[in-house]
């Protein structure tokens, strides 16, 4: 059975090693070497020589019961900023930091979940299911470690991937495409006192454009924003260069492409009416999840919570995860909840209760 003093300490013991995107290495090497002194086939890849970081991703194989079909088991190693010396508070069922930093339940809940899991169904000697686990890098900002994690090296056609809140027993079977947009606003520099006339402000060209675009909730399924605005030298110059990054997302694709566009018609009208210029580029990161409700992993999961006391329920997310990159490249996966809460903020915390309940719950299935 699960050993909830162990994952709980190790949990502790994860979120003090940083590991924010890009710098996951020490925490790829604590859990290669954890894994393999535990007796597990660990392999690991170059991923982050691809995509700028210095980590890798990691693979564990439990061989299991070959006439069972095999399960990958996925979570993530990096965490967002400002992720780096982060100390752990217990406060009852709560843990929590001080505030000055996030706690990384997203996604190292996730990560000694699937560790007790292993180590549960191996030393307890439980007949299983073949079990691949695979803890990707830089899933934040883009999903990247898993886009460059060879999934030909898996014979799991099923998946389960931990990194997602709400109660115990959520199932996320809807989830967004992601368009990610940069745009370079071009106007003509002036001296902003002696001749203004002669210049085009790109800053006004960039701020029509936003005034004539919808924004945030466009609909039920579909968000839009621009998060990065940087440009201009000085006051006194009309400025000639903004740069904006934004996003926007969908769980229909004919919605999302439509949005995306209606944003760079704005910004081209803008720059055509106040004589400037745009360049406007948009790349798709990732494309929709719709999971089948009625198909055996949903079913199979509904079984594992009820067995040990959760609600089953499916529902739909206005994230991203590594769900999207492995449905993608044809494993049929969802995204469970392991009771995350306020991430990517420095107000995040965790439930003991809930690592602890989603725990039992996987070891079930």
């Amino acid at each position: 059975m699960i050993n909830k003093e162990r994952m709980i300490n190790n949990f502790l013991d994860y979120v003090q090693i940083d590991s924010e995107t890009k710098n996951e290495k020490e925490m790829c090497d604590y859990i290669t070497k954890k894994m393999r002194d535990l007796g597990f086939e660990v392999t690991t890849d170059n991923a982050g020589e691809k995509i700028d970081s210095n980590g890798y991703n990691v693979c564990i194989k439990y061989p299991g019961d070959s006439s069972k079909d095999p399960i990958l088991l996925s979570a993530h190693l990096d965490t967002v900023t400002p992720g780096n010396g982060i100390k752990p508070i217990v406060d009852g069922d709560i843990i929590k930091t001080d505030g000055t930093t996030i706690l990384g339940g997203d996604d190292k809940a996730g990560v000694a979940i699937i560790v007790e899991c292993l180590e549960a169904i191996k030393e307890n000697n439980v007949s299983s299911r073949p079990i691949e686990a695979v803890f990707s890098i830089y899933e934040e900002g883009g999903l990247k470690g898993a886009k460059e994690f060879d999934t030909s090296t898996l014979k799991a056609k099923e998946g389960i991937v931990i990194d997602s809140g709400g109660p115990i027993g959520s199932i996320v079977t809807l989830a967004p495409a992601q368009d990610v947009i940069n745009v370079d606003v071009y106007g003509k520099a002036a001296h902003a006192g002696m001749e203004p006339e002669a210049g085009v402000s790109a800053i006004q060209i960039a701020a029509k454009a936003l005034e004539n675009m919808k924004l945030y909730r466009i609909d039920e399924e579909t968000t839009a924003n621009f998060g990065i605005i940087s440009g201009g030298s000085a006051t006194n110059i009309i400025t000639d260069h903004v740069h904006l990054v934004g996003e926007t997302r969908s769980l229909n694709i004919d919605k999302i492409t439509n949005q995306t566009e209606s944003m760079k018609q704005a910004f081209e009208n803008a720059a055509k009416e106040l004589g400037g210029s745009v360049k406007f580029d948009a790349v798709r990161v990732y494309n929709p999840i719709k999971a089948d409700e009625n198909s055996k992993i949903i079913k199979d999961l509904k079984v594992a919570f009820e067995e040990t006391g959760f609600t089953p329920q499916c529902v739909p997310t206005g994230g991203g995860s590594d769900t999207n990159v492995y449905a993608e490249k044809g494993i049929n996966c969802v995204n469970i909840s392991c009771g995350m809460s306020a991430v990517h903020t420095t107000d995040e915390f965790i439930k003991i209760s809930d690592i602890d309940g989603c725990a039992r719950a996987l070891y079930a299935f």
